[in-house]
């Protein structure tokens, strides 16, 4: 699929589209103008505001987080060194659909960089069988600066977006999670674009004494394991009481939900979750911190005392008050974390990510002459016999030396 869409462009995207999304062959790649009026039609004012809402929560949370500009500091007498902070010229978003409808993975991704100054921000996203992108998502877009957006979907929107085609320029880097074949191409694509964070299936532990409520409990389980079949929802406790009731609550509740979502529960809950009960809080944390999962819940008397006890974790949510869908849609800290072991090395999407570092060196007359002998005795022990005449007959002026 890349080595087609590199190879034949636009015509490899509309044909792969048709053949993997059913949309008609005729499917405009970029999304035209007249399609964002329609999707806020389409949308009722409950849904608006309560994008609204949440997108200007994000954009709270993240608005202090890397500024531009240079900052110096004099090493020492004469050598100034600092770093000089810009945006990147253009940052892409991958938004799947094959589980449902997800602009606030957009938002959690397009906020920050637009905070950032990415002039150029992009989405893509499958289209339906009639063609057109979900409504939410086109409106998410407006919210948020995203300059282009694409109806194009899986690993050939990755290689659009990496390579470029006829209608799609290429970007700089691209995020946003997908199926195993997305995943595939953001590997095979790591070469030529940075494809950001891993971001695989969702996952999450909850870690709780016998203080908290089972039916909240399974609840949280739930909201992670209906995400789909390859979720992790893990309840680590001390307290076998508490396990024994959530056990219970968790079958009554996953009975509930309709398909497919029933059936992504029985799976998790079959596969990659379940309960574990330890010997005490500490231990549990030791395991969480082996986990290093997305998200984290700690349920006990005192969280916060907990909280020290946690390393490794994409996100920590404190306290009885805080389900996980709560931080996935509207508290504003970014939802778009690190999965599969990834939290030990990886941070949640920021403004940061968005951003690119330069180093900035100035050396005054004397800054030269404070650091010269040093370097040059280094030089000459590396075996760089170049670098060390450079440093030992450099004139103050710039020149070579006699």
């Amino acid at each position: 699929i890349l080595a087609d869409v590199r190879s034949r462009g636009d015509s490899a995207i509309r044909e792969l589209t048709h053949r993997f999304d059913k949309a008609p062959l005729d499917t405009a790649i970029r999304v035209p103008e007249s399609h964002f009026k329609e999707a806020e039609g389409l949308l009722s004012a409950e849904v608006k505001a309560a994008l609204e809402y949440s997108v200007e929560n994000v954009r709270r949370y993240h608005a202090d987080q890397v500024p531009n500009g240079i900052h110096w500091k004099e090493i020492r007498t004469g050598i100034m060194a600092g770093e000089r902070t810009l945006p990147i010229a253009s940052a892409g978003f991958y938004v799947p659909r094959a589980r449902g409808s997800f602009p606030s993975m957009l938002y959690m991704m397009a906020v920050p960089a637009q905070i950032a100054g990415v002039k150029r921000i992009v989405m893509a996203s499958p289209p339906d069988e009639k063609g057109r992108l979900d409504a939410a998502c086109l409106y998410t877009a407006g919210l948020c600066g995203v300059n282009e957006v694409y109806a194009m979907g899986g690993a050939q929107a990755w290689a659009a977006l990496a390579y470029g085609t006829e209608s799609v320029e290429k970007v700089d880097k691209c995020l946003g999670p997908g199926s195993k074949y997305v995943a595939a191409a953001k590997r095979l694509l790591s070469d030529v674009l940075n494809c950001g964070l891993p971001a695989g299936p969702s996952e999450s532990i909850i870690l709780a004494d016998a203080t908290p409520d089972p039916v909240d409990i399974a609840r949280n389980l739930l909201v992670e394991a209906e995400h789909g079949s390859d979720s992790a929802a893990l309840l680590i406790t001390d307290s076998e009481l508490l396990a024994q009731e959530v056990s219970k609550k968790l079958s009554e509740l996953g009975d509930n939900l309709p398909e497919p979502r029933r059936t992504f529960v029985a799976d998790v809950m079959s596969g990659y979750g379940g309960i574990l009960i330890v010997k005490d809080i500490v231990k549990g944390a030791e395991l969480a911190n082996l986990f290093a999962t997305e998200h984290l819940q700690i349920r006990t008397a005192d969280p916060f005392a907990t909280l020290g006890l946690i390393t490794n974790a994409g996100e920590i949510l404190l306290g009885d008050n805080v389900p996980f869908s709560a931080a996935n849609y509207s508290v504003g800290a970014n939802a778009v974390l690190p999965t599969g072991g990834n939290a030990r090395t990886w941070s949640g999407v920021s403004v940061g990510d968005f951003k690119k570092r330069s180093s900035v060196v100035y050396l005054s007359e004397s800054g030269l002459e404070n650091l010269r002998s040093h370097a040059a005795t280094l030089a000459g022990y590396e075996g760089f016999p170049a670098h060390q005449r450079a440093l030992i007959d450099w004139t103050a002026a710039g020149k070579s030396g006699r």
